[in-house]
């Protein structure tokens, strides 16, 4: 089988978190870090605005939010919460541009996917916005109007990068599964479609014009509905698949693969993280795929597990070091 993916043999990335409030740091430590396929980190230990859902909703048009009752909730009218949000992310644009307006080639930017924000923003009324199938088609379209825009805007920045864009969805599983709890806690919404899921996601693909990663750390990843709304690729923790066969179908038909390698916990034993270790594991996987190993480094790209925010500064560069070097032994051993 010939293809080809949007990113160099041997590559590694990051999920897309780090701790800290410096996002001039964060952003050359990704670029010293992860050299052959950097991306504009978030930093939620800023706060409201700076969050998964909060960066995520700044970017939806005409589809204002505020933070009420520390949750982010459908309003009226921009607001200070929104303003907050989109100084936040203008912010990170601005870093980016300064410190890799000359870089050439895969570049990384994340979003909340339609699916995690439409459970993780509540309606004026009250209840996830989830529970409102009309909004959730709002949602979509705004997303997507949002997104186009964003990448857009940072494709200007850097003119020599190749750009993706890794939608995060945490929640679609749960949606799916129809587990998604209602504002009482006490029921779950009803599930959603997965031809739904699908038509929305690759509303999303064609929108934004750049290859999309869908990411997404849970068991029952739904990776067919991933390859059927047209991604490049799926991300996702590889200790918490159980059936490979969903994905060795998925790779066999071309999808590229962000395999969470590298465990984003402190070792208990208070040894630094082994990049061979992270190798064997990918390599282990691959094999009980059955795909010839030459299409590994390709194919594949080594990131860790999870995001960073949870973890110390110094840790973060440890595991990003790790997962380089894991894709240097891919790409020449």
């Amino acid at each position: 089988m010939t293809n080809s993916w949007p990113w160099p043999p041997g590559a590694a990335t990051g999920i897309g978190s780090l701790p800290g409030t410096d996002i001039v740091e964060a952003v050359r430590v990704v670029l010293g870090e992860m050299p052959d396929l950097p991306y504009l980190p978030e930093l939620p230990d800023r706060g409201p605005g700076a969050d998964l859902i909060g960066r995520g909703a700044s970017l939806l048009v005409e589809l204002p939010v505020e933070v009420y009752a520390n949750r982010w909730r459908v309003a009226a009218r921009p607001g200070h919460d929104l303003r907050v949000a989109h100084d936040l992310l203008e912010r990170d644009m601005d870093a980016v541009t300064e410190q890799a307006a000359d870089y050439a080639g895969p570049f990384k930017v994340q979003a909340a996917g339609p699916f995690t924000l439409a459970a993780g923003i509540e309606l004026p009324t009250g209840g996830p916005l989830l529970r409102d199938h009309g909004a959730v088609q709002d949602l979509v379209e705004s997303l997507a109007d949002g997104l186009r825009g964003h990448i857009a805007d940072l494709a200007a920045r850097l003119p020599r990068a190749q750009l993706l864009l890794q939608l995060d969805e945490p929640s679609l599983p749960v949606a799916l599964a129809g587990r998604v709890p209602t504002e009482s806690g006490f029921g779950t919404l009803r599930r959603v479609p997965e031809s739904t899921a699908r038509t929305a996601l690759a509303r999303i693909v064609d929108a934004v014009g750049v290859p999309v990663i869908v990411h997404c750390c849970a068991p029952d990843v739904p990776i067919d509905l991933v390859r059927g709304a047209g991604a490049a690729a799926i991300a996702v923790d590889l200790g918490l698949l159980g059936d490979l066969d969903p994905l060795g179908e998925a790779l066999d038909a071309g999808l590229g693969l962000i395999a969470g390698a590298v465990d984003t916990r402190a070792p208990s034993n208070g040894r630094p993280l082994s990049s061979a270790q992270a190798t064997a594991r990918v390599r282990e996987v691959w094999a009980k795929l059955g795909f010839p190993v030459s299409r590994l480094p390709e194919q594949v790209v080594v990131s860790p597990t999870c995001g960073l925010a949870g973890t110390t500064l110094e840790q973060a560069r440890a595991v990003m070091a790790a997962c380089r070097d894991a894709g240097r032994r891919l790409r020449e051993d």
